[in-house]
């Protein structure tokens, strides 16, 4: 099999991981019958099958959840946006979400909370790809054109709009679509799109699968050290599973820290759940594991936010966080 087809199989295998991972069936909530005295036991996390929530898988696989009572079943997402309805219907206990989307939703009366940290940015970890051919030399040459987003109006729209600032343009200037990760290469080299806002392991992907280059790095000035994605739950939920949600924050900040001390472990993880090979795990580019929330950081998210009237007055996020207890 020549290189190109193997990476066009990589393509295609985290696109069926996707489709599988979220075809689960429906688990039965437990009540208070452990040793840990938790409200629930079992409970079900949205994710995406990006490295940002690794942390969630490693602790699953090292036990940590299992040390702590619970049992946890990833169900995917396509974005923080997306799981919002998820998490207030009780489909979902907890899920991955932007820092964008939380923020975005809380303003419009949404009760939700921050209950971990997840990921940050570093450069190149979230980049405006277009294919190689492409007309498209440099960002103002995206006038008028279409760029995929995995949900309008989170972290990936604000991004590329950055960038879009630099370049003398406005989010008016060019059709933002909404599109899965998964889909986003095979879209844009079908000519249904231009470029794409997109993370690893797709930017490797794309690269070495289907001939894509980087347009552009929109972790960058405004950007740079960005604070991405988190773990949310209801304001709701969080009241009534304190127990649960703490041995939750437990677990999740053990393995962010090894997450975050020994790259080896990302990269064992990351084939288990994104579809994606050894080999390609090893070089892909990843941000940082932060083991636990920072208001400052957070408020950097929320002040870009205001900036670019994401929202209408400012916010003070520390009425999002939920710390984990003392001890």
């Amino acid at each position: 099999m020549t290189r190109t087809l193997r990476c066009r199989a990589l393509v295609l295998g985290v696109a069926v991981a996707l489709s599988l991972a979220g075809c689960g069936g429906d688990s039965e909530p437990s009540s208070s019958a452990n040793s840990g005295g938790l409200e629930k036991t079992a409970i079900k996390v949205g994710t995406l099958p990006i490295p940002d929530a690794v942390a969630m898988y490693i602790a699953n696989a090292k036990g940590f959840f299992k040390e702590e009572g619970l049992t946890v079943e990833p169900v995917v997402i396509t974005g923080g946006a997306a799981a919002i309805p998820q998490i207030k219907s009780g489909a979902l206990d907890i899920s991955q979400t932007n820092y964008v989307s939380t923020l975005l939703a809380s303003s419009k009366g949404e009760k939700i909370k921050l209950v971990a940290d997840m990921y940050q940015a570093a450069p190149n970890t979230f980049n405006i790809m277009v294919p190689k051919d492409s007309p498209i030399k440099t960002v103002a040459d995206l006038k008028g054109k279409t760029v995929l987003v995995n949900n309008l109006r989170n972290i990936a729209t604000l991004a590329v709009e950055t960038q879009l600032k630099v370049a003398g343009l406005t989010a008016d200037d060019v059709k933002f679509a909404e599109k899965p990760f998964p889909e986003m290469g095979n879209t844009i080299s079908s000519g249904q799109a231009d470029a794409g806002w997109i993370t690893e392991p797709f930017i490797t992907a794309t690269q070495s699968g289907l001939g894509f280059r980087k347009l552009a790095d929109t972790m960058t000035g405004q950007t740079e050290d960005l604070p991405i994605a988190a773990w949310m739950a209801t304001d709701e939920w969080t009241q009534k599973n304190p127990k649960t949600l703490a041995a939750f924050q437990r677990a999740i900040a053990k393995a962010q820290e090894l997450a975050s001390s020994d790259r080896k472990e990302i990269e064992a993880m990351l084939p288990t759940y994104t579809k994606i090979d050894a080999k390609t795990a090893s070089v892909i580019t990843l941000g940082t594991f932060p083991s636990a929330l920072s208001e400052n950081r957070v408020q950097k998210v929320a002040d870009l936010m205001l900036e670019y009237k994401y929202l209408d007055s400012p916010v003070d996020v520390k009425s999002l966080i939920v710390a984990p207890p003392a001890g």
